[in-house]
């Protein structure tokens, strides 16, 4: 024991910490990934029917040009080098048929798990999970390089005026990477699916333009079981706004507000020019900030919550500079809510986080790291 050790004069041995995986090239880590993933799989010889549920960012849960690549990659090698698997489309039909599920996430890291550092690689993380008997029966995972990697948000993730990791995403990343080989699906997963097939096709119509057909996904995935998620509610406001249905947008926008309250955290994109506490000069990206913000004081004063306005900035520039002006930013969005909506009872306080709590963490300053540019509404005990 190292007490005894200390007692006797001895000296104990230091065990090196394992190096960490040597990033490579992002082509060769998602083949890596995907070749241990079906090379692996724990399942019975003979064919075998496999959908693929969209892969996303492992912080954020968006998807980004890079997470639609991959899925295009992994579909080529499906069809090109694991004959074995037949590839089906992600919808209701094909879940009925209990096929083999396959979710991944891509993660931007510091590759020497330094929480605080730069993020300098990718971590690639697949997972093979059977439906028909609820288990996890392969993994694949791999490091990539930075180069050539566009993690730009879609349209619909682009587009979407907060960001919120509710049960359905968590339980998705859980799934990817939270298991190994052998373990039982979480049941928050598996419950939630087919409504996820549904809001996946209201995402893809909303990303072609056609928002009829968008919310019209987003309202029958909201009515089934597991159905009451933020991406409904976030691609029913969208929708809504771009059909210019200006009430269904309020109350849709309303609604992603209580769960942000119900939550006790509410992160809204609210976009500053660089270097300042003004909003970005672009009209039509500001437009609705009034109504956010109003429906925010609204919402808050009805509830009678008080509420910490929490700055932040991405990594770009000094630490100290950042710190002051994620405080600012959040002092002149504080006046803003008084301003437009007196909180009556609620009490406000405004704090800054610099870039220390940055979610990407890559320092772009441009739609990929959007979120790190963030205002968050965190709910406080009175």
């Amino acid at each position: 024991a190292p007490g005894l050790a200390l007692l006797l004069g001895l000296t104990l041995p230091v065990l090196a910490q394992p190096a960490p995986p040597t990033p490579i090239p992002y082509p060769d880590a998602v083949r890596r990934a995907a070749d241990d993933l079906f090379g692996k799989a724990n399942l019975p010889p003979g064919p075998v029917e496999l959908v693929i549920d969209p892969l996303i960012d492992g912080v954020s849960g968006a998807q980004s040009t890079a997470t639609r690549a991959m899925q295009a990659t992994l579909a080529e090698l499906v069809r090109t080098a694991h004959p074995r698997f037949t590839l089906l489309p992600f919808n209701s039909e094909s879940l009925a048929r209990k096929p083999v599920v396959l979710v991944g996430t891509f993660t931007a890291i510091n590759n020497l798990g330094d929480v605080q550092g730069p993020r300098d690689a990718f971590r690639i993380c697949f997972t093979m999970a059977d439906l028909a008997s609820r288990t996890v029966v392969s993994k694949g995972v791999a490091r990539a390089r930075p180069e050539g990697v566009d993690v730009t948000p879609t349209a619909y993730y682009r587009d979407a005026p907060v960001w919120a990791k509710d049960p359905a995403t968590e339980a998705y990343i859980k799934t990817c990477q939270g298991t190994k080989l052998g373990d039982a699906l979480d049941p928050a997963y598996v419950e939630r699916l087919t409504a996820g097939a549904l809001i996946n096709d209201g995402i893809l119509e909303y990303e072609a333009q056609r928002y009829r057909e968008a919310l019209a996904y987003y309202r029958s995935a909201g009515r089934l079981p597991g159905g009451d998620q933020h991406r409904v509610r976030i691609g029913t406001y969208l929708a809504s706004e771009k059909l210019g249905r200006r009430e269904e947008a309020v109350d849709a926008f309303a609604a992603l507000v209580d769960a942000g309250l119900e939550s006790r955290k509410l992160l809204v994109k609210l976009l500053f020019r660089p270097g300042s506490t003004q909003f970005v000069d672009d009209a039509k990206t500001t437009e609705p900030y009034p109504m956010w913000l109003s429906q925010i004081a609204t919402r808050t004063r009805q509830k009678k919550a008080c509420l910490e306005i929490v700055g932040h900035t991405s990594r770009t520039g000094p630490a100290t500079l950042n710190e002051r002006l994620s405080v600012l930013r959040a002092n002149f969005v504080m006046e803003l809510l008084k301003t437009g909506a007196p909180t009556g009872g609620a009490s406000l306080i405004a704090t800054g986080m610099g870039f220390r709590e940055n979610l990407i963490g890559t320092g772009k300053d441009d739609a990929s790291d959007a979120l790190d540019r963030r205002v968050e509404f965190k709910v406080l005990d009175c």
